[in-house]
C-alpha cells in the first residue's frame, strides 16, 4: 500500500525492506529526471545513487513533511544544481590557477633572463674603449643629449656621435643573441 502522507512515507526511511522497495520503485524515474537535467546517463546514475545513499545515512534525522516522491525529486533536482554549481566554481578555479601559474612562471623566467641579459650588457660595456663606454653610459643610462655629453666631456658633438655609433656597433655584435631579451629589458626599464 502506497501512501503520500508524511507520517506513513517517513516510515520508508526506517525499514530496510521498505527503503529497498522505494529505491526500486522510484529509481528509473529519478534516473530519467536527472538524465534530462545533466544529459549524461552515467552521471545521472551516480547522482541518484548518491541521493539514496545520503537518505540512508541520514534516515535517523529526517523529517519529511511532503510525499516521499516529491521529496526524492526535490533531492535529485538540488543534487543536479549543486553539481552544476560545483563544476562552474571548479572551472573558474582551474582557469585562475592556469593563468596565475603561467604568469608566475613567466615572471620567474623573465627575471632569470633579465639577470643574464644585465650580466651580458655589463660584460659588453666593459669591452668598450674607455671614452666610448662613458659616452654610451651617459647617453643610455643618464639619458643625456649628445650636446650635454659634449659639453660635460669637452668634446665636439661630432666626436660624441662617432663614439656612440662605435659603441652601438660593438654592443650590437656582442648582444646579437640577446636582442629579444634586450628589447624586453629596455621595455621594463621604461615602465
Amino acid at each position: 500500500m502506497e501512501s503520500n502522507t508524511a507520517s506513513l512515507s517517513a516510515n520508508v526511511f526506517y525499514n530496510d525492506h521498505a527503503f529497498e522497495r522505494m529505491f526500486k520503485e522510484h529509481y528509473k524515474a529519478l534516473h530519467a529526471y536527472a538524465n534530462v537535467m545533466l544529459r549524461d546517463e552515467d552521471l545521472a546514475e551516480e547522482i541518484v545513487q548518491n541521493v539514496f545513499l545520503k537518505l540512508w545515512e541520514r534516515r535517523e534525522g529526517l523529517n519529511v513533511e511532503i510525499s516521499v516522491k516529491a521529496y526524492l525529486y526535490k533531492m535529485i533536482h538540488n543534487a543536479c544544481l549543486n553539481y552544476f554549481k560545483h563544476n562552474k566554481t571548479k572551472a573558474k578555479y582551474e582557469d585562475y590557477a592556469v593563468h596565475s601559474m603561467a604568469g608566475e612562471s613567466n615572471k620567474a623566467s623573465q627575471r632569470l633572463e633579465l639577470k643574464e641579459l644585465e650580466q651580458k650588457i655589463g660584460e659588453a660595456l666593459n669591452e668598450l674603449p674607455q671614452q666610448c663606454r662613458v659616452i654610451f653610459q651617459m647617453s643610455r643610462f643618464e639619458e643625456l643629449k649628445y650636446k650635454e655629453i659634449a659639453d660635460q666631456l669637452g668634446l665636439s658633438i661630432k666626436t660624441v656621435e662617432n663614439q656612440m655609433g662605435k659603441a652601438l656597433k660593438i654592443m650590437r655584435t656582442k648582444l646579437v643573441d640577446f636582442l629579444p631579451l634586450l628589447l624586453l629589458w629596455l621595455f621594463n626599464r621604461l615602465l
